[in-house]
């Protein structure tokens, strides 16, 4: 399906953006601990939400 070329490309590609997407999250770690120190509870919230509404459709349901 892929000629060897083009499987080689595309693991070099994920391997270089895997990394250096990690390089750039290293680099930003302190900016992200100071201005984004609650965004936690946000992530819960929508969590929560998504369980309420997954829980109100079984309920409806039957």
């Amino acid at each position: 399906m892929f000629s060897t070329g083009q499987l080689g490309f595309a693991i070099f590609f994920v391997i270089a953006f895997i990394a250096i997407i990690i390089y750039s999250y290293r680099k930003d770690l302190p900016l992200h601990k100071k201005y984004y120190k609650g965004s936690y509870r946000v992530l819960l919230g929508f969590l929560v939400f998504i369980a309420l509404l997954v829980a109100a459709k079984f309920a409806l349901k039957s």
